[in-house]
């Protein structure tokens, strides 16, 4: 089981030499990769009379795809977008960042792909809210294209590509796509379509289900089941022992990788998060 770590983007400052140290950081520790949120704009709540959502307009978050090319000039990790919300962004436009990130990482990328929450953010985007399940299915179909053959003619339901392509190619033919999942439908989709899934909870009956669901989906598509990956993710909360329990219980559910995420823990410098990381780090007897 590979693990590695949630740049924890909403509490470190937009600096570019916090980047640097914070990867590097990382990758002193022993950790496997960086894992990257995406939100492209926030919510003003003085405008959204009510508003529930985790991130408003104040939440900091960098451009996955600009801060992965930076990230792959100051280190070797592997880098991961967990998730990008995929029907928010052109399909194309994504299938070329994601062939820069993964040529600049020499094939160290995967991109994690969702459907997101927030519709005041794809209206900003100019993408509908309501269909975005179904549409990405097709974006993930046609990125596969762009990603493995010189020229594309794709007539679909949502995109039409007539004799067009990506130079360069990228190194991974094709990137692995990894899916979100929270829902049955999700499940499937992960299943059915994806080189892995991000479960949205904890080791236990839910994820006992949930995996059921996305074996099944897989078996049923024709595919081995058993080669799809799945990260979990763990949260630190101060207790070094819990921390080292969940990564545990994360391996015996069968994950073949695990972030762990210091975000509101309270930790406020550079120095703070990678702090928790070395205690953790300490407790792993093997990162692999």
């Amino acid at each position: 089981m590979r693990i590695g770590v949630v740049f924890p983007q909403t509490e470190l400052a937009a600096s570019p030499g916090v980047l640097r140290a914070y990867a590097q950081g990382v990758e002193e520790l022993g950790f496997a990769h960086i894992l990257a949120y995406d939100h492209v704009v926030g919510a003003d709540p003085e405008v959204h009379r009510g508003w529930q959502g985790p991130y408003n307009i104040d939440t900091t978050f960098h451009e996955p795809f600009v801060m992965l090319g930076y990230l792959s000039a100051v280190t070797s990790l592997e880098l991961v977008t967990g998730v990008i919300i995929l029907p928010q962004r052109q399909s194309v436009l994504v299938a070329k960042q994601a062939a820069e990130v993964d040529l600049l990482t020499g094939g160290r990328f995967r991109l994690g792909i969702g459907l997101g929450w927030n519709a005041v953010e794809y209206e900003a985007l100019g993408e509908k809210f309501t269909n975005r399940g179904k549409r990405s299915e097709e974006q993930v179909e046609l990125m596969r294209k762009l990603w493995t053959e010189r020229s594309v003619t794709f007539n679909g339901k949502y995109h039409t590509v007539t004799g067009a392509g990506l130079a360069p190619l990228p190194t991974q033919r094709p990137i692995p796509v990894w899916f979100g999942a929270a829902s049955d439908r999700a499940y499937e989709r992960a299943g059915r379509l994806g080189d892995g899934w991000f479960p949205m909870m904890d080791p236990g009956p839910g994820l006992d289900y949930a995996l059921d669901q996305v074996k099944r989906a897989a078996a049923s598509a024709g595919r081995d089941a058993d080669s799809l990956g799945m990260e979990g993710r763990v949260s630190w909360n101060g207790d070094r022992d819990k921390a080292a329990a969940d990564i545990g219980a994360w391996k015996a559910a069968g994950a073949t990788h695990v972030s762990v995420n210091t975000m509101n823990a309270g930790l406020a410098t550079v120095e703070d998060h990678l702090a928790v990381l070395e205690r953790v780090a300490a407790d792993l007897p093997c990162r692999t």
